[in-house]
């Protein structure tokens, strides 16, 4: 019965068009289908792109992706790895890693083995996800070759992959899926000319201009608010911008100072969600790793002539409320940096990297990590992704034992938290941020929790409190690997950090205990941590974080 009130509370967020596309690929699937002899347009000749990436292998035979290396013995499905992996294996991302240039028998001979490795529409290689990144990877490294140096059959996988594309869209998925793959008809309609071309090109602006209006919000962020995903997606519109820089294309021009100011507005969002060493807070999926670096951005950004946001320090604390995706931010002098989740799971009808972190925060002092949230090690429907995705590994409250959202699969959410009475106010040296989540209403007790963070000058509060009953309540506080915690009364704690800096914590109507807890800072990465456990007395709890700048 539970399964069937997840399955129930999942598919009620759902479009009508997911729905029947769910129905329509089970039913019809991609076929092969006879094709034109593919031509050249010859308008991109060159790419002129940067890159993030190291190469995964040095030979073709070991490949190190997610953390993983294994040795490669043809086997493009081989069930024995994680389909993950083998996703990894299939995008052909070393075709445009660092250092690419110098390796172009390597590369081709990774081309040509993936043909020979993969008749057309067999294994994971023909799903849309793979192919669309496998097609901007080959158009990339097809144009750095130039036309005589690309071979016809290399043309001809190019066109069939294409069209395997077009006819399994991801519109039962949506989301940063659906842009990955109308990103991959634009790059291979840019690249192939004749009718096939140009409709794929045609196709693939039409599904961009719809997306990118409906997926970036005016704040900047992309909607499934994750800072992860949030890079990778800046990544492609840079890659977009660069394509129409590269060519006469109209339809690319027409469009690129929106694109344009797509990636700034997106890149801001990005660095104000950025911890003050550099990289990008754990709110729903993300993880070190994966995406390009506030750095890789930067550089790109550069490369294409556009602007890269900056960094002031505030002379005082003071917030700021990005109100359209849901986070708050609040800065002090002297690199201290909040990061406060009071935002929706994501898009109704597409929470798949969504967490059951609703009201959850991440602290910076001294421009060191201090309270953190899990982070991923992986993907996955198993009890490990399963608990990375939990509140209780998130700093914030959880009820009853219960999820604040109810994260299950992998990849889905039944019933989920939804934020309101958020508020933001700049006081002089004072900043409060408030905001209520109703998730746990769903409970017999019907509980709403509210949580305010209040920023002094050297002090933080955090004031929850459950308006409702409940049997039992506990706030999880999350500290990062290098934080050493101590008890040093009742309710008292000491925090020395790397650097030597001390910080304190008291809690003020519960009772807490130190307990081992674990950091997930890269996919097949787990590092031991320690954590606070506070548990409710009445229906209100406060701690107090507080340091000094001597």
């Amino acid at each position: 019965m539970k399964r069937w009130s997840l399955l129930f509370h999942t598919i009620r967020y759902l479009k009508m068009g997911q729905l029947a596309y769910q129905v329509y690929y089970r039913i019809r699937k991609p076929r092969l289908r006879k094709l034109p002899e593919p031509t050249l347009r010859n308008q991109l000749n060159d790419w002129p792109g940067s890159a993030f990436l190291n190469p995964a292998t040095d030979d073709g035979k070991s490949f190190i992706f997610l953390g993983q290396s294994a040795r490669f013995e043809g086997n493009w499905n081989d069930p024995s790895f994680p389909k993950l992996w083998l996703y990894n294996l299939h995008y052909q991302d070393d075709l445009n890693a660092k250092g690419a240039e110098a390796r172009f028998e390597l590369c081709a001979a990774m081309v040509n083995a993936w043909i020979e490795g993969n008749p057309p529409l067999e294994g994971n290689g023909w799903e849309p996800y793979c192919l669309s990144l496998r097609i901007v990877n080959w158009v990339k490294f097809f144009s750095r070759l130039g036309p005589v140096k690309v071979k016809r059959r290399w043309v001809r996988s190019l066109a069939q992959q294409a069209d395997a594309l077009e006819q399994q869209l991801e519109f039962h998925i949506l989301a940063n899926h659906l842009f990955a793959n109308a990103k991959a008809l634009v790059f291979v309609g840019a690249y192939l000319g004749g009718a096939e071309g140009d409709r794929w090109l045609r196709k693939g602006l039409t599904l961009l201009d719809r997306e990118i209006k409906e997926q970036f919000l005016n704040d900047g962020a992309h909607y499934e608010r994750s800072p992860m995903y949030q890079s990778i997606l800046l990544w492609d519109l840079a890659d977009l911008i660069a394509l129409s820089q590269a060519t006469q294309i109209s339809g690319l021009k027409q469009r690129a100072s929106d694109w344009q100011r797509r990636y700034v507005n997106g890149f801001g969002w990005l660095v104000a969600m950025t911890h003050p060493d550099g990289g990008i807070s754990f709110f729903n999926d993300a993880t070190f790793g994966i995406a390009p670096s506030i750095e890789h951005l930067t550089r790109y950004a550069c490369l294409l002539g556009l602007p890269a946001p900056g960094e002031a320090q505030p002379t005082e604390v003071q917030g700021i409320l990005l109100r359209e995706s849901g986070y708050g931010v609040i800065e002090w002098p002297g690199q201290h940096r909040l990061l406060a989740d009071v935002a929706p799971v994501g898009p109704d009808y597409q929470p798949g990297h969504a967490h059951a972190d609703t009201l959850s925060f991440e602290l910076s002092l001294f421009a060191q990590r201090v309270f953190v949230n899990s982070g991923i090690s992986q993907y996955g429907e198993d009890a490990e992704r399963h608990r990375q995705r939990s509140t209780s590994v998130h700093n914030t409250v959880e009820v009853d034992g219960e999820n604040s959202s109810e994260v299950w699969a992998g990849f889905r959410v039944a019933r989920r938290a939804k934020p309101f009475d958020v508020v933001l106010n700049n006081d002089v040296g004072e900043v409060l941020l408030c905001g209520s989540h109703d998730g746990y209403k769903r409970l017999p007790a019907k509980v709403v929790h509210r949580r305010c963070w209040r920023a002094g000058a050297e002090t933080l509060e955090v004031t929850d409190e459950l308006i409702g009953g409940c049997k039992e309540a506990v706030a999880h506080w999350h500290f990062h690997p290098d934080v050493v915690v101590e008890a040093i009364g009742e309710a008292r704690f000491e925090l020395r950090l790397p650097a030597g800096q001390c910080v304190t914590v008291e809690v003020f109507g519960g009772s807490a205990q130190i307990l081992a807890s674990s950091w997930h800072p890269g996919f097949g990465i787990s590092k031991n941590s320690q954590k606070l456990l506070i548990t409710f007395r009445e229906c209100k709890l406060t701690t107090r974080i507080s340091w000094s700048f001597d």
